[in-house]
């Protein structure tokens, strides 16, 4: 399992989360932050610095979020490196 980012994060991209990610597993796109799923630790450290309360555990994301759990997963997959 890994953490998500939803929608809060769309057009603010706080790079708060990323600063403090130990494996650096949080990736830039145009409209928002992602989370590699493979590359994720499952640290938390992520979830407690967001200032918008955009990131959840997978399991835990809110049902109307459900899509950014294979939104992040097929970003990451197609431009991650």
């Amino acid at each position: 399992m890994a953490y998500v980012i939803t929608e809060p994060c769309i057009g603010v991209k706080d790079m708060s989360c990323q600063m403090v990610c130990p494996v650096s597993c949080i990736y830039e796109g145009e409209d928002q932050l992602y989370i590699n799923p493979d590359e994720c630790i499952d640290c938390a450290a992520c979830e407690v610095e967001c200032p918008v309360t955009a990131i959840f555990h997978e399991e835990s994301v809110p049902e109307q979020w459900h899509a950014y759990i294979e939104k992040n997963r097929e970003w990451t997959r197609v431009h991650a490196i």
